[in-house]
């Protein structure tokens, strides 16, 4: 269904906010906040379930990059504490483990996305079909 003006959101913003939302439950809810999270990306960001898709997968890929530089600092400091080799590696282990990790939860996040830019393709759809139809945007008239 082509766009109309202004129906489209906010690719970033979608991304930024299902970031937060991952944030917020990642402590209870560690798999199902990268799902939820990615549904709160597609739908801000609208387009459909492919924008959707890619504003999820960005939003799990936020992370990761986080995760990462805080495991190559992490490493940084074992280098100079035990030594250099064996925090070095220690580092890059656990750099490598977050980068394989935020990917699988950014392919979560994105099929999030991608449900909830689909989502939000149909209910806006809904909306403009009613609005079209009946001439106005209230539910009862």
């Amino acid at each position: 269904m082509p766009q109309l003006n202004g129906e489209r959101g906010s690719l970033w913003l979608g991304a930024f906010v299902g970031f937060l939302v991952i944030v917020f439950l990642g402590l209870w809810l560690p798999v199902v906040a990268q799902f939820i999270g990615g549904i709160v990306a597609g739908v801000i960001a609208k387009g459909g379930a492919g924008r959707g898709a890619l504003a999820g997968f960005l939003e799990g890929i936020f992370g990761g990059i986080i995760v990462a530089v805080f495991a190559v600092a992490v490493g940084g400091l074992l280098s100079g504490l035990i030594g250099g080799l064996f925090g070095g590696l220690v580092g890059a282990i656990v750099g490598l483990v977050a980068i394989l990790l935020s990917i699988i939860g950014a392919i979560i996040a994105a099929i999030g996305g991608l449900i909830g830019g689909a989502i939000a393709e149909q209910s806006t759809s809904v909306f403009w079909a009613r609005v079209l139809l009946h001439k106005s945007f209230l539910p009862f008239a």
